[in-house]
């Protein structure tokens, strides 16, 4: 990374900004407030963090990073379960800075390798994506709203 580059957590300032790269999934937007709560539950936790990479003191992208445990191999995962880099600074090493900050985090917190999941409408640009990093197709998510 360059010297004025970092991945750090993302801190109660960074909520505006978070606000915004979360549009950029698509879907309904959140609230300052909502990221707030977001923020407090996550640093509550043992298994989630959410990080931002920021630049010349701007945040241009954001990584949602959980530990999983499998109790079928008493191993673990890292997951990405959310990735966002800001649109008018995509292609541009971002995304692949986060997601290579995942697999070394991943690594250092003993996990057998790292997994996401990403929607059917994303197959254009982020599904290429991973299948560029090395990412395999596995298999399918079922969801059941309750």
């Amino acid at each position: 990374m360059l010297a004025d580059e970092c991945i750090r957590e993302a801190r109660e300032d960074d909520i505006p900004v978070l606000c915004e790269l979360m549009k950029e999934l698509g879907g309904e937007p959140i609230q300052q407030e909502d990221m707030r709560n977001r923020l407090s539950m996550v640093k509550a936790s043992l298994t989630d963090t959410i990080y931002v990479y920021e630049r010349d003191a701007q945040v241009l992208g954001t990584l949602v990073f959980r530990i999983r445990e499998n109790i079928r191999e008493v191993s673990r995962y890292g997951e990405v379960c959310i990735l966002v880099v800001k649109s008018d600074v995509k292609r541009n090493g971002i995304g692949r800075k986060l997601m290579s900050f995942a697999e070394k985090r991943a690594l250092e917190l003993g996990c057998k390798s790292t997994y996401l999941i990403s929607g059917f409408g994303r197959k254009e640009e982020a599904h290429r994506f991973y299948l560029e990093l090395g990412y395999e197709i596995t298999g399918y998510r079922f969801v059941k709203a309750l």
